[in-house]
């Protein structure tokens, strides 16, 4: 298989191999690894949330309201960090 990258992004990729000590193809192989390791663990988040929304055992927060609650909260944070 073959990767190409652009100029920017090769230039990335050969400094860190440089200053990792490790080959770049060993590097890129890592970087496919971890972000479908990443993707895996997503998607059974979404699935689990999902599964319980469906079931019932959690109910949904309108947007509009989560949204408030957090700008609330972070008020609050920030005039305890004031005092």
């Amino acid at each position: 298989m073959e990767v190409h990258f652009t100029p920017d992004v090769q230039a990335k990729l050969e400094q860190m191999a440089r200053d990792t000590g490790r080959r770049s193809d060993e590097l890129v192989e890592d970087a496919v690894i971890g972000l479908f390791d990443e993707l895996a663990h997503t998607r059974e988040m979404l699935v689990r949330r999902y599964d319980d929304l469906e079931s019932g055992r959690v109910q949904p927060i309108d947007g509009e309201d989560a949204y408030r609650r957090l700008m609330e909260k972070t008020e609050a944070q920030r005039r305890h960090r004031a005092v």
